[in-house]
């Protein structure tokens, strides 16, 4: 048996490897088992069946450590341990499912395997930790494709790389980004399983950049800790990882509207004049941004004044009001840094706020911005502080609040902070101040939803409603390129909005162009915000008239498709399911498993975006998990088909799945604008598609006005023969109003019926006093037969 075990094995390690580590001795516990070896002990504990947790201890060390991302318990299970050899073990739950995990102990040399549904996935091959460093290697199959690593512009692949994990900005980043604001200690292997190394401090995490089927993973701190999940599919594999780290809270309605936003408005009256600007166009509006002037005159010397300028914006208050009156919400920066010549300076000295140097006195230091201290957001006095700050805001009418330079920006390794040093904590700090700022939005405004943009974080940070952005993309093709690889490898990490500044933000860079196709992608990623430093405006309303209207067209299909992108927020609040999602999750083909040129939004819509300029045709492979209706054009295209397609200054590529239920709404000025009564369920029907399935998400949530009534209309297709009949299902919603539209008609009907009557042959059926016979409505579409 441990000659089969190794076979298996071979490829995971060389056993001319010097091993020093020797298992001593194996015992069950309630809820895992106990490994001691010479060098210390491991635990190792099950959250489910296919979900469990390492950790190794030094015999000596007894200070327990605690996780800042998982927050699942451990279950309790009887723990089988079958003695392969004198050497080798096999480690099982009893009475497990199919899909569970189980491990092999290795005794001379020590090593630990993961196995899942008896397939081997991953090895633990040495632990060369010490005190203060958790320093492990891992060995992995040679056809594993890798993501994760959090947020870099790198590949769909990322194998190869040796990735530094230490939060950093990289300005006027394009195509090739290795170390960005928002780094994760994960990974996944394209044969479905992830692990999650569970210790935040500073350090690398090696994915085979030396070609020999290793991982390797050292980052600062006491915690030695990772987590291995596997599932069968990707949906089940994201969805364990968000019961794991937590899972995003529901966003307010207006948070996926349109955003005017740029670095930055200078005065109370730019921001007025700007939303009459909308205003007169015509085009949708939910929020603006007041980026770092709303506090300053200037840019530099001003941070942590965290007060209104009133020689720029004399009644910020009446301003907020009047803008919340037409439905448009207001946000302002906010940074961690205190200048020592801000206004609040010397009552943060006073309150004991600042992270300290090794005397115990406050560290300051110069950056960009001037000379500095940073808050200390793991001390109760500095989050308490610093909330308070952000509790006067909220008071003013402030609706959400962007959080920026929160890697932090400048962060000296000679820093102390309340639970730890700098280098310990640095990748945490994000994580914490998001935290902090939920837990007293949530505390002290219960029925209102938080908006927290943010631009680093850490695994775990969603469960604290953070919403990333890509950091200060550059204004460019390339800039735009990378966009999707950011999005899509987030959303596979738990962050599902994960999104860009729209346009690009680095740079002077004037292209049209490039500007419309950049909002042209962003109707189909999570958030829809223009930002750009000010010499080119990010607003469309500064645009050409030609410029202006295709950005208006493409911002009134984002309101359009509200009904369905907030249906896939809720999916996300509930699963993890990320918005973007990449292709191999349902077409796993080999030509799919490094490709970010295309992706799902939702599992309806496939998105092809424009990232040439002057492209007249784009060359296009289709997924093959279903058949697909060209959402610009109507044409209808076989499953794994590739094809030609002339491109179109008003759209990218967009297609839709055959059988699939599409909600929308009409034309809307805003967010606050819809209701049931603007309902619309487009069905791309398909005479090749037997079965197919969909929903439609609703809640009467305002702002500021959380009430418990939600529900949703479930819509089914089922074909035989020459007939397709729809249920829809209505669990609550009170409906009054509804307008069923048919797509892809090409063959004539014999006769529609709807609840068993029979209605004259259309493509549009409009409901009003809408006929649910026990909460149901049946439509039967028979084609005429040859």
């Amino acid at each position: 048996m441990r000659i089969a075990f190794f076979s298996s094995f071979l490829f995971f390690c060389s056993l001319s490897f010097a091993q020093t580590e020797i298992l001593k001795s194996l015992s069950n516990e309630t809820k895992g088992i106990l490994i001691e070896t010479n060098k210390g002990i491991y635990r190792i504990n099950f959250f489910q069946e296919n979900m469990l947790e390492t950790e190794f201890r030094f015999k000596d060390e007894n200070t327990q450590t605690t996780s800042h991302t998982i927050i699942a318990p451990f279950e309790s299970y009887k723990i089988s341990k079958q003695k392969i050899d004198n050497h080798s073990y096999l480690i099982t739950i009893k009475e497990a499912n199919a899909s569970s995990l189980s491990i092999g102990i290795d005794s001379i040399p020590f090593q630990i395997s993961y196995y899942f549904n008896g397939k081997l996935l991953v090895s633990q091959k040495e632990n060369l930790s010490d005190n203060n460093t958790f320093k492990v290697n891992l060995g992995i199959s040679p056809n594993d494709v890798l993501y994760g690593g959090g947020a870099r512009a790198l590949g769909m692949n990322r194998r190869g790389n040796k990735l530094e994990l230490y939060n950093k900005a990289h300005y006027g980043y394009e195509t090739h980004a290795p170390l960005m604001n928002y780094c994760i200690p994960m990974f996944y292997s394209s044969n479905k399983y992830g692990v999650h190394f569970d210790s935040p401090g500073a350090g690398f995490l090696d994915l085979d950049s030396k070609h020999l089927n290793e991982i390797n993973f050292e980052a600062t701190g006491k915690r030695k800790v990772y987590q291995v999940f596997a599932n069968e599919n990707w949906d089940n594999l994201i969805e364990n990882w968000a019961e794991l780290s937590g899972k995003q809270p529901k966003l307010p309605r207006w948070a996926l509207g349109n955003f005017a936003s740029r670095f930055g408005y200078h005065s109370q009256q730019e921001v007025e004049q700007l939303v009459k600007l909308f205003e007169k166009d015509d085009i949708p509006l939910d929020a603006v941004i007041l980026d770092l002037y709303w506090f300053g005159k200037t840019i530099q010397g001003t941070l942590g004044n965290l007060e209104f300028y009133k020689d720029s914006f004399p009644e910020p208050q009446k301003m907020i009001e009047q803008f919340k009156q037409k439905n448009i919400q207001t946000i302002v920066v906010t940074e961690p840094f205190v200048l020592t010549t801000s206004k609040r300076w010397n009552d943060a000295v006073q309150k004991n706020v600042i992270a300290k140097d090794s005397s115990g006195k406050e560290l300051t230091y110069n950056f960009y911005f001037g000379n500095t201290g940073l808050i200390d957001v793991f001390d109760k006095k500095g989050s308490d502080w610093f909330w308070n700050r952000y509790l006067e805001l909220k008071n003013m009418g402030i609706s959400g609040f962007w959080g920026d330079l929160g890697e932090p920006e400048v962060h000296p390794d000679q820093m102390i902070h309340a639970t730890g040093k700098a280098r310990e904590v640095h990748n945490i700090y994000g994580h914490r101040w998001a935290e902090m700022l939920y837990s007293g939005l949530k505390s002290n405004f219960p029925n209102e939803r938080p908006f927290i943009l943010m631009r680093s974080g850490s695994s775990g940070s969603q469960r604290f409603g953070l919403i990333p952005w890509s950091g200060d993309v550059n204004r460019t093709w390339g800039g735009m390129r990378s966009q999707p690889e950011i999005s899509l490898q987030m959303g596979m990490q738990g962050i599902p909005f994960m999104h860009s500044d729209l346009g690009g933000f680095a740079g002077a860079n004037n292209d049209p162009e490039l500007y419309v196709r950049w909002l042209q992608y962003g109707v189909f990623q999570p958030i829809f915000r223009p930002h750009a430093q000010e010499e080119v405006p990010s607003e469309p309303v500064f645009k050409d008239d030609k410029t202006k209207d295709l950005a208006k067209q493409a911002i009134q299909l984002r309101y359009k498709l509200l009904p369905y992108n907030y249906t896939l927020m809720n999916q996300a609040t509930k699963s993890g399911t990320p918005l973007m999602r990449p292709v191999f999750f349902e077409d796993s083909r080999e030509s799919f498993l490094n490709n970010d040129s295309c992706y799902f939004w939702g599992k309806d819509f496939f998105i092809a975006p424009v990232f040439i300029k002057g492209q007249k045709e784009k060359i296009i492979e289709l997924p093959n998990s279903s058949n697909w209706v060209d959402f610009n054009t109507g044409k209808y295209y076989r499953a794994g088909e590739k094809i030609r397609l002339a491109l179109s200054e008003h759209s990218i590529p967009t297609f839709v799945k055959g059988g699939a239920f599409i909600p929308m709404t009409d034309n809307l000025k805003n967010t606050a604008e819809y209701d049931l009564s603007k309902l619309n369920i487009h069905f791309f029907y398909d005479p090749n598609c037997l079965n197919s399935q969909g929903e439609f998400y609703h809640d009467n949530y305002l702002n500021g006005q959380e009430k418990p009534s939600e529900g949703k209309v479930q819509m089914l297709s089922r074909r035989k023969g020459n007939a397709t009949t729809i249920i829809m299902t209505n669990d609550y919603l009170p409906m009054k109003k509804l307008t069923f539209i048919l797509h892809n008609t090409t063959i004539p009907f014999q006769s529609i019926r709807i609840n068993g009557k029979k209605i004259a042959n259309t493509n549009q059926i409009e409901f009003n006093n809408i006929p649910f016979k026990k909460k149901m409505i049946i439509i039967e579409f028979i084609e005429k037969t040859k």
